[in-house]
C-alpha cells in the first residue's frame, strides 16, 4: 500500500467540502486531516496539521486561496497545493503556478480528476485540465513571438542530460537506471536544477526544456 497523503481542505462551501471529502476519504492513501472555510484559515490549520497536500478554493473570504497558496509555499515548501475552482479562467491559472500550486482542477469534473490530480502533486507532477494545456501551449507560442531569449548555458552536462530526461516524463528511477547512478544523485541533481534555474517544479523545468530546444513541443 502507497503512504498515506494528508490532506488540508480549503473551501468556504460547507457542502463542497463535504463533497470533497467523500472522493478523498474513499480513497486508501488519501485522508482529510484539517478543514478550513477561508484562506486565513487554511494558514493556521496548516501549521498545526502539518499536511502533506492542501487543495484550495480560490475564492474565500478574508484570504483567497491564491494569497494562502503564496504564504503556505513560503512557510511550508514541501507541501503540496492543488487549486480546486468553478474558474476556467487563464489568469487565475497561471496567477495559481506563481503561487506555488501543482496542480488546477475544475469542480465541474472533481469527482474525475481529484484524486488523479491529489497523486500527480504527490509525485511532484503537474496536473493540468485540458484548457490549461492550451493556456501554456499559447503562452510559449507568445513568448517565441516576442523573441524572448535564453539566459547563457548555466547548467552542466550531466544536469542538462537529467533535465531532458525529466521533461520526456521518466521517474527518478527511470533516470538513475539509464544514467547508471542512484536515485538519491538523480534527486540532487534535479534539486540543483531547479535552484540554478529559479524553476519551483517540473512543469517549469519542462517549459525551460522546450525553450532550449532538448524536448520538442
Amino acid at each position: 500500500m502507497p503512504p498515506t497523503t494528508r490532506v488540508l481542505l480549503a473551501d468556504d462551501h460547507s457542502l463542497v467540502r463535504r463533497g470533497v471529502r467523500l472522493i478523498l476519504d474513499n480513497e486508501p492513501d488519501l485522508t482529510v486531516v484539517a478543514e478550513a472555510g477561508d484562506g486565513a484559515e487554511a494558514i493556521e490549520r496548516a501549521r498545526a496539521e502539518r499536511p502533506d497536500l492542501a487543495i484550495l478554493d480560490i475564492a474565500m473570504p478574508r484570504l483567497t486561496g491564491l494569497q494562502a497558496a503564496r504564504e503556505l509555499s513560503r512557510l511550508q515548501p514541501d507541501l503540496r497545493i492543488l487549486i480546486l475552482t468553478m474558474y476556467d479562467n487563464e489568469q487565475y491559472f497561471f496567477e495559481a503556478l506563481k503561487a506555488g500550486a501543482s496542480g488546477y482542477v475544475l469542480k465541474s469534473v472533481a469527482d474525475r480528476d481529484l484524486v488523479e490530480a491529489c497523486r500527480a502533486a504527490m509525485r511532484g507532477e503537474p496536473f493540468l485540465y485540458p484548457g490549461a494545456v492550451n493556456a501554456l501551449i499559447r503562452n510559449y507560442l507568445d513568448r517565441a513571438r516576442d523573441g524572448a531569449e535564453l539566459p547563457a548555458k548555466a547548467i552542466t552536462d550531466r544536469e542538462e542530460e537529467i533535465l531532458k530526461l525529466v521533461a520526456e516524463g521518466h521517474s527518478s528511477k527511470e533516470i538513475a537506471d539509464l544514467l547508471v547512478i542512484s536515485v538519491k544523485t538523480v534527486e540532487r541533481h534535479r534539486a540543483n536544477l531547479l535552484h540554478k534555474l529559479g524553476l519551483k517544479d517540473r512543469l517549469e523545468l519542462t517549459r525551460y526544456a522546450i525553450r532550449a530546444g532538448l524536448i520538442e513541443p
